[in-house]
C-alpha cells in the first residue's frame, strides 16, 4: 500500500509540474497576443523635444527682451541677430517631425487628409491671432476688420511650409531602406527635385521681374488730428533686394493688396522717417503761410 501510495504521489507531483508549466504557457501566449493588440509606444527623439524647449524659450527671450535689447532684437533688413533664429529652427523642428511622423505609412489618403486638416488649423489660428482679430489691448476692441485683415502672418506661412514638406514625405519618398549616404540621396531624389524647382522659380522671379514705381498711404497724427500722406517709392529696377523695391515685396501688394500686409513694414519704419517728418514739417509752414 505504502508503495502505491508513492508511487500515485510521483505521479501526481508529475502531473501538477505538466499542469502549472501548461498554464504559464497559456498566460505568457495571452500576454504575448495582448502586446500585439496594441501599438507599440512610439519613441520619441529627446534631442528633438530638448531642441523644442529650448526654441520656446527662446522666442520668449527675443520677444521681452528684444525691446530693451536691441541686438538681439530682429534685424530690420540685412543683418542676422538672435531672433532671426528662432522661425528656422521651428521650421526645422517640424520637417524633422515629419520624418518621424511618415516613417510608416499604412494609407497614404488617410494621411494626405490629415495633413490638409492639420495645415488648414494652423493656418485659421494664424488668421485669428494675426490677421487683426484684436484691434487694441488697451481698450479691448475685437473683430474682424475683413478690408484689412492680414493674410499671411507667421503661422500662415509655417502651415504652407507644412503642407508642402507632408506632401512631399507621404507620396515622393522611396520605399527602399537608407543603407548609405548613395541610398538616402536616391531614396529623397524627388524632394531634391521640388527644392530645386522651388529655388529656381524663387530666384528666377526675385531677380527677373521689373519693380515699377509705386505709393503708400500713412497716417500721422498732427496736433491732434490725424492726417494720411501719400508717398512715392522710386524703383524703376530689376533684381533688386532692398525693403522697398523688391519683387516679392511687389507681388505680395499685386495679389494680397497693401491693406492686408504687416502693418509696419520696414520701408514704412526705417528708409522713409526722414521723408514721412519732412511732409510734416512741409505742411506746417504751408499753413502757417497761408495764414499770413
Amino acid at each position: 500500500m505504502r508503495t502505491k501510495l508513492t508511487m500515485y504521489e510521483a505521479i501526481k507531483g508529475i502531473d501538477d509540474d505538466d499542469h502549472q508549466w501548461r498554464e504559464k504557457k497559456d498566460i505568457e501566449s495571452a500576454l504575448q497576443i495582448s502586446r500585439s493588440s496594441f501599438p507599440p509606444d512610439k519613441e520619441r527623439l529627446v534631442s528633438l523635444d530638448v531642441f523644442r524647449g529650448l526654441t520656446v524659450a527662446l522666442m520668449i527671450l527675443v520677444d521681452d527682451v528684444g525691446g530693451i535689447v536691441p541686438a538681439i532684437n530682429h534685424s530690420p533688413w540685412d543683418g542676422l541677430t538672435l531672433a532671426d533664429f528662432v522661425m528656422p529652427f521651428f521650421l526645422f523642428i517640424v520637417g524633422v517631425s515629419l520624418a518621424f511622423a511618415y516613417k510608416n505609412l499604412s494609407c497614404r489618403f488617410a494621411a494626405t487628409r490629415k495633413a490638409l486638416m492639420r495645415s488648414l488649423k494652423l493656418l485659421l489660428l494664424g488668421l485669428f491671432l494675426q490677421g487683426g482679430f484684436i484691434h487694441g489691448l488697451n481698450n479691448l476692441t475685437y473683430g474682424i476688420d475683413v478690408d484689412k485683415i492680414r493674410f499671411m502672418g507667421i503661422l500662415q506661412r509655417i502651415a504652407i511650409a507644412y503642407l508642402v514638406a507632408a506632401l512631399c514625405e507621404i507620396w515622393l519618398k522611396g520605399s527602399h531602406n537608407v543603407s548609405s549616404e548613395l541610398s538616402m540621396i536616391k531614396k529623397y531624389r524627388f524632394h531634391w527635385v521640388v527644392a530645386f524647382v522651388i529655388t529656381t522659380i524663387y530666384l528666377s522671379l526675385l531677380y527677373g521681374l521689373y519693380v515699377p514705381d509705386w505709393e503708400y498711404q500713412i497716417s500721422s497724427e498732427d496736433q491732434g488730428s490725424s492726417t494720411f500722406l501719400n508717398l512715392k517709392v522710386k524703383c524703376g529696377v530689376r533684381g533688386h533686394t532692398g525693403p522697398g523695391c523688391n519683387a516679392v515685396g511687389m507681388i505680395d501688394r499685386m495679389f494680397l493688396g497693401i491693406q492686408h500686409l504687416y502693418r509696419k513694414p520696414v520701408y514704412a519704419r526705417t528708409m522713409f522717417k526722414f521723408s514721412k517728418q519732412w511732409a510734416i514739417t512741409s505742411r506746417r509752414s504751408f499753413l502757417v503761410s497761408s495764414a499770413f
